[in-house]
């Protein structure tokens, strides 16, 4: 684990699994670090034979920052002026290829969640040649038509930042349980454990704001999506709430020949009990693309 040169920028990255099996990059979203990812769901993918890397988006987690951007105008950006917006999800794509580089892996199976899903598909269409295969879950494709959050959802999302540590504790176990799975509820205990872990290792919602922005002032990447040729999976949650199915659906609709699972009562998150069952789909996909 460490600092990684990438892109310009520094960016903390880890490991899990043996350094000669085949790489599998995992890509988190808005606000995430990768410490968002379980660790019994990596352990997974690492026992089925892959050298999982995990990253810290930049103005994540303990990743370069962007404060000397300051603050992004969201209205602005949503009434069609992106100007405020520090960077595109293409730069954070850019930030992913580097990681790839600078570990020195010339080609990877890429699977991102939520904003990572977005990303790694910016990913495979700017860097083909670094991927191997993509799986994107509870995801969308940046056309605004698809894929909106609930009011709820979008509630929780648009909250002003907490001051305090408990405050910030409290409202990220209630937007876990706003977005979370209904089917496959978490326990409290679980939530806070999480919520506080990252609180800890990097609260930075200036930074998560600056991403969102990123992600509201990039293209629609629906046409670019036709031209992606790696073997694709699509995964959501039947009752996600922050981007609902649609998104998912028409991420599929847009990438010749990918395979679209929609799972029953999962929302926006990765519940213990479905980790079998999406492990298996991922190294389903990554046969199709299998590094040789």
């Amino acid at each position: 684990m460490g600092q990684v040169r990438a892109n310009g920028i520094d960016v903390w990255c880890e490991t899990v699994g043996d350094a000669g099996d085949p790489p599998l990059l995992l890509v988190m979203g808005l606000g995430a670090q990768l410490i968002d990812w379980p660790v019994g769901f990596v352990e997974m993918l690492a026992g089925r034979g892959f050298r999982v890397v995990m990253f810290d988006n930049r103005d994540s987690g303990l990743s370069t920052g962007f404060d000397e951007l300051g603050l992004p105008d969201v209205g602005a950006i949503l009434g069609g002026d992106p100007s405020s917006a520090g960077y595109l999800l293409a730069d954070l794509a850019a930030d992913a290829a580097g990681v790839l580089k600078g570990l020195g892996i010339e080609r990877a199976h890429v699977v991102g969640a939520s904003m990572g899903g977005m990303i790694a598909q910016q990913l495979t269409i700017d860097h083909p040649d670094l991927v191997a295969s993509l799986c994107s879950m509870m995801s969308t494709t940046g056309d605004r038509r698809v894929g909106h959050p609930t009011p709820e959802a979008a509630a929780v999302l648009m909250r002003a930042p907490a001051t305090s540590r408990e405050e910030a504790v409290a409202n990220g176990v209630e937007t876990s349980r706003v977005i979370g799975s209904p089917g496959y509820p978490a326990a409290d205990e679980e939530l806070e454990r999480r919520v506080s872990a990252k609180y800890d290792r990097g609260y930075r919602p200036a930074g998560t704001l600056r991403q969102y922005a990123a992600v509201l002032a990039s293209p629609d990447r629906t046409a670019a999506l036709r031209e992606v040729t790696a073997p694709t999976l699509v995964i959501h949650g039947a009752e996600d709430p922050l981007i609902t199915v649609s998104g998912g659906e028409a991420t599929a609709a847009a990438v010749p020949g990918a395979s679209l699972e929609v799972i029953a009562g999962m929302g926006h998150d990765l519940p213990v009990a479905l980790w079998p069952r999406i492990v298996d789909l991922i190294v389903g996909n990554i046969r199709r693309g299998a590094i040789v």
